[in-house]
């Protein structure tokens, strides 16, 4: 799992950190996890656990378990 730097945009390689079988295409921007693109919520910028815990009433917006 290795982070890329140009100029002012990352680039994110390595397995996904929630399914491990997926390619991380985001980042969680409260945790930090590398996340493929199933377990990120593009709405809140988060992983799928960190929107779960941040919307407990409405967990029905992020499967952390689709593989």
């Amino acid at each position: 799992m290795a982070l890329e730097h140009q100029s002012d945009t990352m680039s994110v390689s390595g397995l996904c950190q929630i399914c491990e079988s997926r390619p991380a295409q985001e980042r969680c921007q409260n945790c930090g996890a590398l996340v493929c693109e199933i377990h990120f919520d593009d709405g809140t910028t988060l992983c799928a656990d960190c929107a779960s815990q941040a919307k407990p009433g409405r967990t029905e917006d992020v499967d952390t378990y689709q593989f």
